[in-house]
């Protein structure tokens, strides 16, 4: 469960004001059951608990690092009132497989656990695709894009000048939790691809991905790392740390754990879908050889501030994230398909620099809030990063209503974003907002027997709806004092 939370190993990614505001209320009761769990389970010293925005693992990410298995049975617990009473099933490790049509209307959709086999036929009135690629969306005839829009159809100032390209899609990353102990060897096997690595260069990047340097994601200027914090350098080893022994009573941890979702580990070689199967296998098998590459290079290769070569001590932490070959259960996946919807968001209703107003554009159809910059990592076009400031925005309910599909949903990042906008929308607390909006949408249409089109379009409905969604607490504007958020 969790998603990119969990099975991805990718700690949250969030607002400034979040411990204010910023989320929904569900999603601020899982961040505070995170600080709960460590409070109830962990001997925290005495300082650590008396922290009121306890970040178990002090990384400079998150306020809330932590470990996955904690986050899954934070969700576990949220979830049990619905498992345990038979209101809800949970089907773990099954993938779509077909989906079955009549008109505009999805009727079935059949999915397939991934150990045995076997298939299962789903029913139901509403179908909400929260999966990482926007898998339904294919197969159900639902009409999307991908890749990156161009200016003419857009009109955004950082699309594509010439044609729209389906297929430049942003990196994904294959996460993994690493320890380290000095004068230990841990070193893995030699991986396969580990000489293709060593030698890829490319031309927007300042060196090879095995090394310490990258690109800087809002200048593109040269960067150095160091993997621990010991000058002026960004030291990559605080950034997704997840376990802080410093938080802890001594005992407790004898070292420190942190998460790679780092620059040099991003794979750009080629998309995960709208390809052929082969070629999907042959890029995430890319994407974990780089991972295991670049953890390789750092236990042999890598040079240290003391003048060694190496650091052997860096363990795979299998256990954190609960493979065998201790890589996360999933890709970190930052872009989907993405659904024509009644309404798109782009580029000017959010960029500061697109805008005469100080505000993101106002949505009177908002179904709830969030904020980050426009991050676009290295794509597989061959792009560099984009970045670009954002105003605090609304989610338009209009960019969860496919433009003809009437029972299906997008529950994640494929509501009707573009390729730049989708880099403001991917974060964990929007995806969840957006998660929850669609769930509520579908069981008001239900409730008051009406589509959610017509929710949209029909003025006393929408504002009903919206009222659901407070009671819920969702927020849906951004408070304003003068002219600061």
């Amino acid at each position: 469960l969790g998603g990119q939370l969990t099975s991805q190993a990718v700690p949250l990614d969030e607002n400034r004001w979040i411990e204010q505001f910023g989320c929904t209320y569900r999603y601020r009761q899982f961040r505070e059951g995170v600080r709960n769990y460590y409070r109830r389970h962990f001997p925290l010293t005495p300082e650590a608990r008396q922290v009121q925005y306890l970040n178990p693992g002090n990384g400079t990410v998150s306020r809330v690092c932590h470990d996955p298995r904690v986050a899954v049975a934070v969700l576990n617990e949220m979830l049990a009132p619905f498992l345990l009473s038979g209101r809800l099933t949970v089907m773990m490790e099954h993938k779509i497989k077909k989906v079955e049509t009549a008109g505009d209307r999805i009727q079935a959709v059949t999915v397939e656990n991934i150990r045995t086999k076997q298939e299962k036929v789903l029913v139901g009135s509403y179908f909400l695709d929260a999966t990482e690629c926007g898998d339904v969306l294919p197969l159900a005839g639902v009409e999307y894009v991908t890749g990156s829009e161009s200016q003419k159809e857009t009109g955004e100032l950082h699309a594509l000048p010439g044609e729209a390209d389906p297929f430049d899609i942003q990196s994904i990353t294959w996460c993994y939790a690493v320890d380290y102990m000095e004068g230990e060897d841990h070193t893995i096997e030699k991986p396969e691809q580990y000489e293709f690595w060593k030698n890829y260069r490319v031309d927007f990047w300042p060196d090879s991905l095995l090394s310490w340097k990258s690109s800087h994601p809002i200048t593109n200027e040269p960067r150095e790392h160091t993997l621990f914090p010991v000058d002026d350098r960004h030291a990559l080893w605080t950034y997704r740390r997840i376990v802080d022994k410093n938080n802890f009573v001594p005992g407790t941890f004898d070292r420190e754990i942190t998460i790679v979702n780092w620059p040099q580990n991003d794979y750009w070689l080629g998309p995960v879908y709208e390809v052929e199967e082969e070629e999907v296998k042959k890029h995430l098998e890319g994407a974990k050889q780089l991972s295991l590459s670049y953890l390789y290079w750092m236990q042999t290769e890598a040079p240290r501030p003391d003048g060694k070569i190496g650091y052997p001590g860096l363990r795979l932490r299998k256990d954190v994230v609960g493979t065998e070959d201790g890589l996360a259960m999933y890709p970190y996946i930052r872009e989907s398909r993405r659904i024509k919807a009644e309404f798109t968001i782009l580029e000017q209703h959010i960029n500061p620099m697109a805008r005469k107003e100080e505000t993101a554009e106002k949505f009177k159809d908002t179904v709830g809030i969030g904020h980050y910059s426009m991050d676009l990592h290295p794509s597989t076009a061959g792009r560099n990063y984009i970045h670009m400031s954002c105003l605090p925005f609304q989610i338009p309910l209009g960019s969860l209503i496919p433009i003809r599909m009437g029972n299906l949903l997008p529950a994640c990042k494929n509501i009707g974003t573009t390729h730049i906008t989708n880099g403001a929308y991917r974060l964990h607390p929007v995806e969840w907002n957006i998660g929850e909006a669609a769930g509520l949408l579908a069981a008001y249409a239900l409730d008051q027997k009406i589509s959610p089109r017509g929710i949209r379009n029909t003025e006393n409905q929408l504002q009903d709806f919206q009222k659901v969604l407070q009671k819920q607490g969702v927020e849906l504007e951004w408070p304003k004092v003068g002219n600061s958020f």
